[in-house]
């Protein structure tokens, strides 16, 4: 996919001894001795008497190619600001469009720290560009999912899904169990020909050799290939037989799904949480090019599959339609659903009184965020995420988990054998 759900090795259940939880499914406790400038507790930017601003940088163009980013953020605003907002104030999501470029990110990222109290659920392959801007405003804080190693360290960015650069072991040992050993010593994988995206493939590539896998077949694609003829026959030449898809996102995927049934060329195939859309199989050309794919992910079936078993899915689902009626929600969406209800537990913890100053602090106590079981639990603070993670698999043009446990388990229905392995600095 073009970005990743990363995990890091903690326990499945948390770590923190919590002081406080809010409905978003966070608590506080510790401290994270991250560098706070005192002027920030000064900085006042962008917060009124009811109101704060926040600033979305994302990708609409391409097709709206991030769009769920923006969706996600006004969505968790307009269910905060239903219930009266945060400590009075209601969040006002400031909209800014990278344009799928470097310099757009830039300046995005610029004029809100020029006018936001925070950076909020923004999406974008060119974050490091923005990492930049955030790099020279240490006051500010940016809560987002990150794709750039460099601004993902930085001490004012926060992520409910922290970036950590490598894969959860018990996946690909699942996989190996399934399927046996034979057809992963040829695996295949497209990937964007990005930084971000090619560093998130070398940590999974890392695990998957690690474990036993050997890749045979890799090759970037550009933002404009929607056509992977090339490469689907370049693959069945070369005999792949396991293609790992989950470094793409769902416009690309349908795309290559496309292509391998014309080439009557059916690999087994791996999806990642890009390409678990309600999009994808309308897309791919129906059921027939998508059943039997396998899903891993470390987030529930937040479409609507856990909607019974998991009351936090249909609030997402119900908000995000409140948010942008007739809206398919996506990987993104989520991401940014999450970010935002991380800064609304922070902005809480922040007080009466909120300034950008109190709002990092409050974010450097909070240790445990799993949004209510939606993901898994992670530890923004630290950047670690859980070992844990869910497998399903495309049954009859549907998805369905696959040998999981009941999410009435300690577990919460996540998977949680073996551990999250990252590569060697």
């Amino acid at each position: 996919m073009v970005a990743l759900v990363a995990t890091t090795a903690v326990a499945c259940s948390s770590t923190s001894s919590s002081t406080a939880t809010t409905a978003g499914g966070g608590s506080s406790g510790g401290s994270s001795g991250r560098a706070i400038p005192q002027s920030a507790f000064s900085d006042h930017t962008g917060i009124t008497s009811n109101s704060i601003n926040v600033g979305n940088v994302s990708t609409l163009a391409i097709g709206g190619l991030f769009k769920g980013a923006l969706v996600g953020t006004q969505a968790y605003a307009a269910y905060v600001n239903s219930q009266g907002g945060v400590n009075g104030r209601h969040i006002v999501v400031d909209s800014s469009d990278d344009a799928y470029t470097g310099a757009g990110n830039k300046q995005g990222t610029q004029a809100a720290v020029s006018t936001d109290a925070a950076l909020v659920g923004g999406f974008s392959t060119f974050d490091s560009f923005g990492g930049t801007v955030l790099a020279q405003n240490p006051g500010v804080p940016d809560v987002t999912q990150v794709l750039d190693l460099p601004t993902n360290a930085l001490p004012n960015v926060y992520s409910p899904a922290p970036l950590q650069g490598g894969w959860q072991e018990g996946a690909l040992q699942y996989f190996k169990a399934r399927f046996g050993s034979a057809p992963l010593q040829s695996v295949g994988t497209l990937v964007a020909d990005l930084p971000s995206p090619a560093a998130a493939w070398a940590g999974e590539k890392y695990v998957m050799e690690k474990v036993g896998y050997k890749v045979i077949y890799e090759q970037t694609y550009g933002e404009t290939q929607f056509d992977f003829t090339p490469n689907v026959i370049a693959m069945k030449n070369a005999g792949v037989k396991v293609l790992f898809v989950d470094q793409m996102a769902e416009i690309y995927a349908s795309a290559l799904l496309k292509n391998l049934v014309q080439q009557n060329f059916h690999p087994i195939i791996v999806l990642g949480a890009a390409t678990y859309t309600s999009s994808l199989i309308q897309a791919a050309g129906g059921p027939a090019a998508v059943n039997g794919a396998y899903l891993d992910q470390n987030a529930s079936l937040y479409l609507g599959e856990d909607q019974a078993a998991i009351p936090s899915v249909g609030t997402f689902l119900h908000w995000v339609q409140v948010a942008s009626p007739g809206f398919k929600p996506d990987l993104f969406t989520l991401y940014a659903w999450n970010s935002t209800s991380l800064f609304a537990q922070a902005l809480k913890d922040a007080g009466s009184d909120p300034s950008r100053g109190s709002i990092l602090q409050a974010l450097s106590k909070i240790t445990s965020y799993n949004g209510g079981n939606i993901i898994t639990t992670s530890n923004p603070t630290a950047r670690t995420t859980s070992n844990c993670y869910l497998i399903g698999r495309v049954v009859n043009g549907q998805w369905q988990r696959l040998d999981d446990p009941p999410v009435t388990g300690s577990t919460n229905g996540y998977r949680c054998d073996y551990q999250y392995v990252a590569p060697p600095k």
